[in-house]
């Protein structure tokens, strides 16, 4: 009796546990054509959507021009900037997203950093997705850079870096938590 009770309970786990992830699936690369705006972007984003029409015009020149601080991506490769996690919350309707977006994607790829890292939400005008996925992060402006260490937000740079170099103000915010956990062993 025991041993029929354990396979029933194996089985409805195994149930509960295949219904919960089919409930969690997420539409990657959604597409919306709207009337004022035209083709939009919408919830969770591949950086490869971003190099598709009508993205790809304002995304590839801003790539292409922008020069990275050298010596500041440096320091971000000693900081280990690859340990931590990116969440890119931005709007393709966005004009300082048209900037900062290829600014940061160039910064990255120089870093060689995992793309499994980075989480892509593009929002509406009203900063919102059809999935909620930004709901967590109280966007007030976009684009909004959030880095986070074991799941905590450690900093965030919204709408224009501080020091107009996203690598800059990226490296400020690693900095300042590096030295806060040196703090802890003091």
């Amino acid at each position: 009796m025991k041993k029929i009770i354990k396979s029933l309970f194996a089985a409805a786990t195994i149930l509960l546990v295949a219904q919960s992830c089919e409930a969690q699936k997420v539409v990657v690369n959604r597409e919306v054509d709207t009337t004022n705006d035209g083709k939009m972007l919408l919830g969770t984003q591949t950086k490869s959507q971003l190099l598709k029409e009508p993205y790809s015009s304002w995304y590839t020149k801003e790539h292409d021009q922008y020069t990275l601080d050298e010596a500041t991506v440096a320091q971000l490769k000693k900081e280990k900037l690859n340990s931590y996690n990116i969440t890119l919350v931005m709007g393709t309707w966005c004009e300082d997203s048209h900037r900062e977006v290829p600014r940061l994607m160039k910064l990255l790829e120089t870093l060689k950093y995992p793309e499994q890292k980075l989480n892509i939400i593009a929002v509406n005008r009203k900063k919102e997705s059809p999935s909620g996925e930004e709901g967590i992060y109280n966007i007030q402006r976009v684009p909004t850079i959030i880095v986070q260490k074991y799941g905590k937000e450690i900093g965030r740079i919204v709408e224009t870096p501080k020091t107009f170099y996203v690598e800059k103000d990226l490296l400020e915010i690693i900095k300042k938590d590096n030295s806060s956990i040196k703090d802890l062993f003091k």
